[in-house]
């Protein structure tokens, strides 16, 4: 028998979620502040719309996708795991390293399943990236760096580093299987007081350095991951068509009687399995329901993500 999953929080990426959940045939009931939405999308959707205090009393709910603002994940999180549901939660997982430790434990406590919503980290291009790197296809990785560019969206309590870069820094950190020794950030406000732009450097063990780079005040969209080893570097860049998605670029530089010198070539497109990254982030978590084993994005990769943006952040006066 297939899981019962209800989602609490009817915006927009919750709405995402509902939409893939129906067509998984696992969706149970959504829940939602606002009743009237609860409804619309329970009537829309063919389930039950339950208030949200009501929600975790329910026992033919096996697990709840919480998508809410991230101030409320630990609460509800904590609640859902304690009433013996297994969570999925939104990144970022909560808004400090505090609260994201007292839901890990609490997972660990109660032997729920706490998996967060790190998306991009199923999505075929990066799955094939990284199979590239772990093969050695690149070499010796020896800088990373990611730009995740665009116009909004903007919120009242989330910066562009907080908003956008959890994605970014799932994946460096699944690349280079460590903590970063050294964090450093820098940003800029110009609506108000949270950063609209963000730059984090970061030096990892042995030398690898990663540079992350965040905005929601640019004239167009950019959603790249590039990653050079010595042998080949590696574009992941998911504003391209499926069949450019994932591009290897196998130059050469070299030391030639005291100067250097280098060879460039054109790039090499690598097929990738087209698939929705949701619909397979999704499934990924009714399989670790299924057979209660460590979710790929877990929660202490989360804390690890919260401490990075609470090292990076700049404040504005």
């Amino acid at each position: 028998m297939k899981p019962r999953i209800a989602v609490l929080g009817c915006g927009y990426w919750g709405s995402n979620h509902i939409r893939t959940l129906k067509s998984l045939g696992v969706l149970a009931a959504v829940s939602d502040a606002n009743e009237a939405r609860a409804e619309g999308f329970a009537s829309e959707h063919e389930c039950v719309a339950i208030s949200p205090d009501a929600l975790f009393e329910h026992a033919d709910i096996d697990a709840i996708v919480l998508a809410l603002p991230p101030q409320f994940h630990a609460e509800y999180a904590i609640r859902a795991m304690r009433s013996g549901k297994d969570v999925l939660v939104e990144k970022p997982i909560a808004l400090t390293v505090e609260d994201a430790e007292r839901s890990v434990s609490v997972a660990r406590e109660t032997g729920r399943i706490i998996m967060v919503g790190h998306v991009l980290r199923f999505h075929p291009a990066f799955e094939k990236l990284k199979s590239l790197i772990d093969q050695g296809d690149l070499g010796e990785i020896r800088y990373i760096h990611s730009h995740r560019l665009g116009l909004g969206k903007f919120h009242t309590e989330n910066d562009a580093l907080w908003d956008l870069a959890p994605h970014d820094l799932s994946m460096i950190l699944a690349l280079t299987g460590a903590a970063p020794e050294e964090v450093r950030g820098e940003g800029a406000a110009l609506l108000d007081h949270l950063s609209d732009f963000a730059h984090l450097h970061m030096r990892f063990p042995g030398g690898l350095r990663s540079h992350l780079f965040t905005s929601r005040l640019n004239p167009y969209r950019e959603r790249r991951l590039t990653v050079v080893g010595d042998k080949a570097m590696a574009v992941f860049d998911d504003v391209e068509p499926w069949g450019r998605k994932l591009a290897v670029y196998r130059h050469a530089v070299w030391q030639d009687s005291g100067h250097w010198a280098f060879t460039t070539n054109e790039p090499t497109y690598v097929d990738v399995e087209e698939g929705m990254p949701l619909t397979r982030e999704l499934q990924h978590f009714l399989d670790c329901i299924e057979t209660r084993s460590e979710p790929r994005t877990t929660g202490e990769e989360a804390i690890e993500v919260l401490r990075i943006l609470t090292a990076g952040s700049v404040t504005h006066g």
